[in-house]
């Protein structure tokens, strides 16, 4: 008659055996799901147009020189009042127009050098024209050696880089538009590469929409801007 010992190692195999299947299948059940989370493309998706400026600010500056700063006052408000006359005549409002404080500086004060100077006053005067009517506006700019005839030199651009500012401030109204057309611009990127690996798409994983940018489109043509955004799309593979 056989005992309970006689039964113990044949039950212990039975039970080793078992356990080796359920880690045999939990392993294969492993490699089966990062098989197919591993079947997976990641493309991007462009979406670029070219726009007009819609807001132009041009800064007319002059520079004045002199000893008397109650002289140069009286001065800077008659050319001020030429370069105002002379925005005007091009349908700007007075609400386009602003007109700032002149900046005097002493340059006697400032001379650490002893160099000796003709005029001790240096003023910077700047009218500052803000549009969006930016055609208006360039026409007016081809126009500028009308102030310089009128005795008031404008500095066009300071320390090298041009000091009119055109912007694109409509980016609302199309950017619902080129988020849909970089998504369909991803899609069909991924739609080509699954057609190469002889696979299907099966969904988005994932979607990362871009930040937008404005840029100049050159610099020879501020006035168009270039408008981008890349959107970033994960697809499942079948």
């Amino acid at each position: 008659m056989k005992t309970l010992k006689d039964f113990q190692l044949p039950i212990a195999a039975i039970i080793m055996a078992l356990a080796l299947c359920q880690l045999g299948s939990s392993i294969r059940s492993g490699i089966m799901r990062f098989r197919t989370q591993d079947r997976k493309v990641t493309v991007k998706g462009l979406s670029e147009r070219e726009v007009p400026a819609n807001k132009v600010t041009w800064p007319l500056i002059y520079k004045e020189l002199g000893n008397d700063p109650s002289a140069m006052y009286e001065l800077i408000e008659q050319k001020n009042k030429k370069v105002v006359a002379f925005l005007k005549t091009a349908g700007l409002q007075d609400s386009e127009i602003s007109v700032n404080p002149p900046t005097i500086r002493d340059r006697q004060a400032d001379n650490y050098g002893n160099e000796i100077m003709n005029y001790r006053y240096k003023a910077e005067c700047v009218v500052t024209v803000t549009s969006t009517d930016v055609e208006k506006v360039r026409r007016l700019m081809s126009r500028q050696s009308e102030i310089m005839k009128q005795g008031i030199a404008l500095v066009s651009e300071e320390y090298g880089n041009n000091i009119v500012n055109y912007e694109f401030t409509g980016l609302t109204e199309i950017k619902s538009e080129m988020v849909e057309e970089a998504m369909k611009n991803a899609r069909t990127t991924a739609e080509q590469f699954a057609r190469d690996a002889d696979a299907q798409l099966d969904g988005v994983i994932t979607a990362q929409q871009g930040q937008f940018s404005i840029e100049d489109r050159d610099q020879n043509t501020p006035y168009i801007k270039r408008v981008r955004v890349v959107n970033t799309v994960e697809y499942a593979i079948k």
